[in-house]
């Protein structure tokens, strides 16, 4: 069979996205799907991303990571679609669509993508960590020496250990460059490496830094490996409200395969 794809990246962080409002795909085959996401042997990318019809919104995203399961939201994703859905004329400048985690507005502006988060009640702190659950898990921790730390093995040992043990938890390495602005490089489930950008990660990382008194602006910067994103929110009574990620989407090519 073959399959027409898209590849888009936001700020580095990288999506086979298809069509699939004709449900040509299988979605049942994780072999599949882990290797059309393989860099060496089929497309290359950290997940892929289905966009389907929705009775009742613009879209639905269906996710998989790059080992081929199912996977849960995707901040970076979501901006992706977005900007595919757009391409596609099934939208204009703006969207209401359903993924893992439930329904999200999103906006488009040339190619900034303003993607409505979930609102985020629950923040636990510990004595070096936050953790906190933007639609993934997410476990974040200050690093004086950012650059140095080899993230896939210090990831890996903190997203399989106590307390996360199976289900591990993405892990985001962070340096407070000045108030509203920090840098940011993730360990990323399903991935099971680092990635260039983390959508969730970034939006848990600036949550997480307001909450622990690191910062007391509501919009701050964050720099990943990829590049520059944005991420603003309210302080809720319990939690934060109204957060939005919000960053470039590319299309960078059609293919066959």
């Amino acid at each position: 069979m073959q399959l027409t794809f898209y590849k888009y990246q936001g700020t580095g962080n990288d999506f086979v996205m298809i069509d699939n409002r004709q449900q040509v795909f299988n979605k049942t085959d994780s072999k599949r799907i882990a290797f059309l996401c393989d860099r060496r042997f089929g497309i290359g990318a950290d997940g892929l991303i289905l966009l389907e019809n929705h009775d009742k919104v613009d879209f639905k995203m269906v996710y998989y990571n790059a080992d081929g399961n199912e996977s849960s939201m995707c901040g970076n994703g979501g901006r992706c679609i977005t900007a595919f859905a757009k391409f596609l004329g099934v939208i204009k400048n703006e969207a209401t669509f359903e993924a893992i985690d439930g329904m999200h507005d999103a906006t488009i502006d040339t190619n900034i993508v303003s993607l409505k988060m979930q609102d985020v009640s629950d923040i636990e702190e510990h004595k070096n960590h936050v953790f906190i659950d933007t639609g993934s898990p997410h476990h974040v921790q200050l690093e004086a020496q950012l650059q140095e730390i080899d993230i896939k093995s210090k990831g890996s040992e903190i997203r399989y250990g106590s307390p996360y043990n199976e289900t591990g938890s993405n892990v985001n390495f962070v340096f407070k460059n000045s108030n509203d602005n920090f840098s940011v490089r993730t360990y990323e489930r399903g991935v099971e490496d680092e990635t260039l950008s983390c959508g969730t990660g970034v939006t848990a990382v600036a949550l997480a830094m307001h909450y622990i008194g690191e910062t007391e602006k509501n919009t701050i910067a964050l720099q990943t490996k990829g590049g520059f994103l944005k991420v603003s929110f309210e302080k809720a009574e319990k939690g934060y409200k109204n957060i939005w990620l919000i960053g470039p989407a590319t299309q960078v090519y059609k293919g066959e395969i």
